[in-house]
């Protein structure tokens, strides 16, 4: 049984620094979303300082394009104008881009590569947590690929084929190899293990909605 759920305003995101982009242009921006930020702002004045918010700062008409966990780190696109955001949307939403984590789970697996086809729910009586769902679950898949072995913990680069609401986090659960730090999913020994969630979304590619160049982007792991 897992833990009660964390406490829901005890929110306190990083600002050092307070904004990081690596890429920008006229039709968008991608940020480096650190660990503990929201993507956008929740549903209570305490929960209002968020990525999007921070960029808006600087890009007033900055727009989410896809969304990050609020503890999962790494690369993250923001459309400037109506044309971007549809045209980067419909590559998400067709599964036209190309994206990779890496996550440090709990346990040694066994093989090299893998699949996890689970489908996935939301878990009403725990939201926003997500469950593995046979009965009324959206299709999910994850590739995964070892990268290293750490003496009980082994670290992984993840593939999401599509894109569940802690698709990552509840399949490497499913399969017996939880995501360090996942204050969720974990327990004990495995949430200890970290003092943040091993997840980073490491690359990106897709297609610039202006020229159809495609782009390739990549923040390396901090951990």
């Amino acid at each position: 049984m897992l833990s009660p759920m964390p406490a829901r305003f005890d929110y306190r995101p990083p600002t050092d620094p307070y904004l990081s982009i690596i890429y920008e242009d006229e039709d968008m921006v991608v940020a480096d979303k650190p660990s503990g930020l929201l993507t956008v702002a929740g549903n209570h004045p305490d929960l209002a300082d968020c990525l999007i918010a921070r960029a808006r700062e600087t890009y007033p008409t900055a727009t989410v394009v896809h969304r990050l966990d609020k503890d999962t780190s790494g690369i993250l696109v923001m459309a400037l104008n109506k044309k971007a955001l549809a045209g980067i949307g419909i590559q998400f939403e067709k599964r036209q881009t190309e994206k990779s984590y890496v996550a440090r789970v709990w346990g040694e697996l066994d093989a090299e590569t893998g699949r996890v086809d689970l489908p996935l729910a939301t878990h009403w009586e725990q939201k926003p947590r997500q469950r593995v769902d046979f009965e009324n679950g959206r299709p999910s898949q994850t590739n995964w690929q070892v990268i290293a072995r750490e003496g009980g913990i082994t670290r992984v680069r993840l593939f999401p084929l599509t894109g569940r609401t802690h698709q990552l986090r509840v399949h490497m659960m499913a399969i017996g190899n939880v995501i360090l730090g996942d204050a969720f999913y974990a327990e004990g020994e495995p949430l200890e293990a970290a003092d943040r969630l091993q997840l980073h979304a490491e690359t990106l590619s897709f297609a610039h909605p202006r020229t159809g160049e495609r782009l390739d982007f990549v923040v390396p792991c901090p951990f």
